[in-house]
């Protein structure tokens, strides 16, 4: 059966949050129809993560992500699954301004996508801007620690809570996000024990993506996890050499072409002489 013919039963916000500290939630980032059908059935959540400017469009940053790229990948990964919850990031530029700005695109966002739920970068303006949207019927995860939308401020992908004051902040931040109304939180580049910190005070589910086992589920940018690249971040454990098998697969059909093995019989067509008249 295609995906496309396949019953539609998707995770609920409920769902998720009924996960807080039973079996940890399994989610990873999708940004196209085939991967979202296979990391599907494994997955409770898949992320359109703005990383899809670095690991798909070769950007720097997520800085440049448009909400136009990120309607793009998430109507995709919405037409690629049926079971998991989509969340869609919300790219820099898109919520920061004023709660207003934030409820305008994250509608657009959820009705041009269908998916569940948004993610936002939750900095110290966040919890009235999650407020403002959970009120308005946008379920909302947010994400503390390491953000990645502030590289230019912390000069670099550089983790977070190291210092008693940086600590305190991310902790803070954590909280304000939760009681403000999200549903989940990832917490990236932090220290252990402040992630398993932050998993014991807030409610909601939390999704560590270099951050403690304790937290609530773990999250990887699918590419790094399956080896596209020849660099993964410390956090990263590689399950699979894509790049090697890609890379050995193209060769192998480069070597085909240019020695004029490929196409071969069974990759040709034929014309079919059609049967003679009978007498």
């Amino acid at each position: 059966m295609s995906a496309q013919n396949q019953a539609v039963n998707r995770k609920t916000v409920k769902d998720i949050m009924r996960a807080k500290g039973r079996t940890p939630l399994v989610c990873l980032t999708a940004y196209d129809a085939p991967t979202a059908s296979m990391l599907d059935p494994h997955c409770d959540i898949l992320l359109v993560g703005d990383s899809v400017g670095m690991v798909v469009h070769g950007l720097e940053s997520t800085v440049g992500v448009t909400l136009d790229m990120m309607i793009l990948h998430g109507q995709a990964v919405m037409r690629g699954s049926r079971q998991a919850m989509v969340v869609v990031d919300m790219p820099f530029g898109s919520y920061e301004t004023n709660a207003d700005q934030a409820f305008l695109n994250a509608a657009r966002l959820m009705k041009e996508t269908g998916c569940q739920a948004i993610k936002i970068e939750s900095g110290t303006y966040a919890a009235g801007q999650i407020a403002h949207l959970v009120a308005r019927g946008i379920p909302v995860m947010g994400h503390v620690g390491l953000r990645p939308q502030a590289v230019h401020v912390d000069g670099g992908f550089r983790a977070k809570g190291r210092s008693c004051a940086e600590r305190d902040m991310v902790l803070a931040e954590a909280i304000a996000a939760e009681k403000a109304g999200a549903f989940a939180l990832v917490i990236e580049g932090v220290a252990d024990d402040l992630a398993e910190e932050i998993s014991a005070q807030v409610a909601c589910p939390t999704i560590g993506i270099g951050a403690s086992v304790q937290c609530d589920g773990q999250i990887l940018v699918t590419p790094d996890m399956l080896g596209y690249f020849d660099w993964t971040p410390k956090f990263v454990r590689r399950y699979g050499d894509l790049r090697g098998q890609i890379t050995a697969a193209v060769q192998a059909y480069a070597e085909d072409v240019r020695a004029r093995r490929f196409p071969g019989p069974d990759e040709t067509y034929r014309l079919v002489k059609a049967a003679p008249d009978s007498p």
